[in-house]
């Protein structure tokens, strides 16, 4: 299974779709900001699930602002991350996702990509699609036989 992850897209609908098209994913997790540029992906691929969390610039927003899920037999824990203070430093969201028994945490919010293995939790940021003040950036996870792996790749 193949899952493109996305964040802080901005307005930048367009990059997301180049993503969508380059690494032809199973499923779609978009982590906030702008959440409307989600709703906008999914009319462009309507035969492709997603799964979306709100920013803090999702102003209004009615959705979880963190959601659990399980694809390809991984618990996946989605945040943006304003919510658990990740600009600050990740271990508050990396103690929420081993508290939820997540296999993998998923959160953007500081537009810097990250992948890291921590023996237990896989962590990934996939940085801004929207490419404002960093390089439009997106993350991909691969869940297969031979396990997990996560890895961000460049617009």
């Amino acid at each position: 299974m193949r899952i493109l992850v996305l964040s802080d897209s901005h307005g930048h609908v367009a990059a997301m779709e180049r993503a969508a098209a380059l690494s032809q994913p199973d499923h779609i997790l978009h982590l906030g900001d702008c959440l409307r540029d989600a709703d906008a992906l999914c009319r462009r691929f309507p035969a492709l699930p997603l799964t979306a969390v709100p920013g803090n610039c999702d102003y209004g927003a009615c959705e979880e602002p963190e959601k659990l899920i399980e694809l390809g037999g991984q618990r996946i824990f989605l945040l943006h991350g304003h919510t658990r203070g990740v600009k600050h430093g990740i271990d508050r969201a990396r103690y929420a996702a081993e508290e939820v028994g997540a296999q993998i945490l998923l959160f953007g919010h500081t537009h810097c990509p990250l992948v890291d293995f921590d023996g237990s939790v896989h962590i990934l940021n996939p940085g801004t699609a929207g490419g404002i003040h960093h390089a439009a950036t997106y993350g991909v996870i691969t869940i297969g036989e031979e396990g997990v792996s996560c890895a961000t790749y460049c617009l």
